[in-house]
């Protein structure tokens, strides 16, 4: 009998070797550092740092910032809103998600509430970075054009697969899981209108419906096995192509042998990841203190596919309401980075800068049609000087992806920036991220006494 999609999905899973390869371990470890920090520094600042007393104060999960535990489920839903609300999370470029805004939350949450071992921990959140990244590639960028974000459309799939995993689910109860899971998904890109941060929940909501279809599958829901065949599937539905299971068909093949983790890009700066090579172009210009008045226009060569994230509609994006939402303001954030010649998390607190927007009216922009994206996140600028010469500056891929990776003292280096934008002490910051490289499952406890401690 032939198997469907998520059959040969799940088996593919079950495959996976008990001892993962060292490179893949040490990726995964690295990736829930810089998910932990970045919550952390976004339990202090930004649009999610009112959540901490959202969650229920019973249960044996952290919350990141907060002094007492909650239940999986609600951990799951403020962590991952927390993660990804800065903008600042990690990305597979080539599939467009960001695992471990989902992953990260979901995992440590049920691993608290199982008092699971660290190597199962790793696993599970290496497990559901493979399915994800894979979800992904099999429509690539399908579900951004459909109009959701894929992260919130696959994230609960994945994140079913991994803490299902933990919880010990057999073949069958994966199968449930990720049928059950995918009635879960969500999230449009409507915020994109007026900056909105539901965005950052989307992620938060993915991390929960990983859990609760964990547990509905637990409670005895099953799910059908044919879920991602058809129009009326999951990427029929989401992605407008029924074509795309067979991709993901193929792609589920070399489960095992092909390590999408490692290839995740760590991000540099706390803006939509489009916009990185764009910050890194200007950066290039060496601009001195006050250069930036030499700039007659700038004129950025977006990739296709990407201008109704960082584009459009284009006078609002010249001129955002607020600093939070200029993170996906291609004028903005590039004549930030020529202003003040960094981009960091402070930028996007308060009002727009006005001289930064003064900027931001000389920068215009044009379709680039065969830019490589999304296999690449590339960007290109020409600057017109105002004494009338030119300076072209290209960027063939974005820093801290597969084609430039970070080493990990670099990502080390960025989880203590976060701690310190949180008030954490630098004692407790370095020691964490040590046991947090070498064991890969952190103390959580710890960061809640400390919380408590601090009052």
């Amino acid at each position: 009998m032939t198997r469907t999609t998520a059959e040969i999905l799940v088996d593919g899973v079950l495959d996976l070797p008990e001892n993962l390869p060292e490179r893949v371990e040490e990726a995964a470890r690295l990736h829930l550092l810089d998910a932990l920090g970045v919550g952390l520094a976004a339990s202090r600042l930004g649009p999610a740092s009112g959540l901490l007393g959202v969650a229920r104060p019973d249960g044996p999960c952290t919350v990141l910032g907060a002094a007492t535990g909650t239940t999986p489920a609600d951990a799951a839903l403020v962590n991952g809103t927390l993660v990804h609300s800065l903008e600042y999370d990690d990305t597979h470029t080539g599939a467009v998600m960001h695992g471990s805004s989902v992953l990260a939350p979901a995992v440590l949450a049920a691993a608290e509430a199982g008092k699971a071992a660290a190597p199962e921990v790793v696993r599970a959140f290496v497990a559901g970075w493979e399915v994800l990244v894979r979800l992904g590639l099999a429509a690539p960028s399908g579900f951004q054009r459909a109009g959701f974000q894929g992260t919130s459309v696959a994230g609960p799939v994945a994140g079913a697969v991994a803490v299902g995993l933990l919880a010990g689910l057999d073949r069958e109860g994966l199968l449930d899981a990720v049928a059950v899971a995918a009635s879960f998904s969500a999230g449009n890109f409507t915020f994109l209108s007026r900056g909105a941060s539901s965005k950052a929940a989307q992620a938060g909501i993915a991390a929960q419906a990983a859990i609760s279809a964990m547990q509905l599958v637990q409670g005895g829901i099953t799910g059908a096995r044919d879920v991602f065949e058809g129009d009326r599937g999951f990427f029929g539905l989401y992605a407008d192509d029924p074509s795309a299971a067979d991709r993901l068909r193929h792609l589920s093949g070399d489960l095992g042998s092909r390590w999408y983790l490692t290839d995740a890009a760590f991000k540099g700066v706390p803006c939509c990841h489009f916009l990185h090579p764009f910050v890194e172009a200007v950066a290039a210009l060496g601009l001195p203190d006050g250069g930036c008045r030499r700039i007659h226009r700038i004129l950025c060569r977006v990739p296709q596919g990407q201008e109704t994230v960082i584009a459009l509609p284009w006078a609002a994006k010249q001129t955002p309401g607020q600093a939070d939402e200029a993170r996906w303001s291609l004028p903005y954030v590039v004549a930030l980075q020529a202003v003040r010649g960094r981009v960091l998390l402070s930028d996007f607190v308060g009002p727009p800068d006005a001289e930064v927007l003064a900027v931001a009216a000389r920068v215009d922009w044009e379709i680039w049609p065969d830019s490589g994206y999304p296999a690449l996140f590339p960007a290109e600028i020409e600057v017109e000087w105002t004494d009338g010469s030119v300076r072209t500056v290209t960027i063939d891929d974005v820093d801290g992806g597969v084609g430039r990776p970070w080493a990990a003292d670099r990502v080390i280096e960025k989880f203590l920036g976060n701690c310190e934008a949180a008030g954490l002490p630098a004692s407790w910051s370095v020691g964490f991220a040590a046991e947090v490289k070498d064991a890969g499952l952190p103390d959580l406890g710890s960061l809640r006494s400390l919380v408590s401690e601090a009052g």
